[in-house]
């Protein structure tokens, strides 16, 4: 019996590149006929229960997507066991997935990045403290992600 992948996105906190990543792989997963449960966290609970920023919004929305119902929430020790792949934004919160993992986790932990050839290692720029053009570097390279994640997730038993 095979499962559908479960991968969850993390950042600090939940309200930019994570959301966007989320946006991104249902998006990317839909287009590709691929069953996929997506959801996405931040490490830090300053934000939990809010809605994305308005400009993580906006360049979603300009890419089709309305994350309008999205809420910003913290990674929990259970998501190590529900989600097959967790995926962090940069190597801050990636130390952080690898701090709080639970003995005998199932999650497989990762760069976003790391999937994109050429860009391993590479982080996803913050862009919460720029313009708004940081958000459409941030969309780009989540959606060169999610593109990357479908691919692999395609070719796996």
């Amino acid at each position: 019996m095979t499962t559908c992948p479960a991968v969850l996105f993390v950042c600090m906190g939940n309200i930019c590149r994570s959301p966007l990543a989320e946006a991104a792989l249902k998006q990317a997963a839909q287009a590709a006929g691929l069953e996929v449960v997506v959801d996405s966290a931040g490490t830090g609970n300053w934000h939990a229960g809010s809605p994305p920023d308005r400009r993580a919004c906006a360049v979603a929305l300009r890419h089709g997507i309305d994350m309008g119902r999205y809420r910003a929430r913290v990674v929990r020790p259970a998501d190590f066991t529900r989600f097959t792949h967790i995926i962090a934004l940069d190597h801050a919160n990636l130390a952080h997935l690898r701090a709080m993992r639970p003995e005998g986790a199932r999650a497989e932990l990762s760069l976003l990045l790391d999937h994109v050839p050429g860009r391993h290692g590479e982080a996803v720029a913050d862009p919460y403290y720029g313009d708004a053009s940081g958000f459409e570097t941030t969309w780009r390279d989540v959606s060169m992600g999610a593109q990357a994640l479908v691919r692999m997730l395609q070719a796996r038993p």
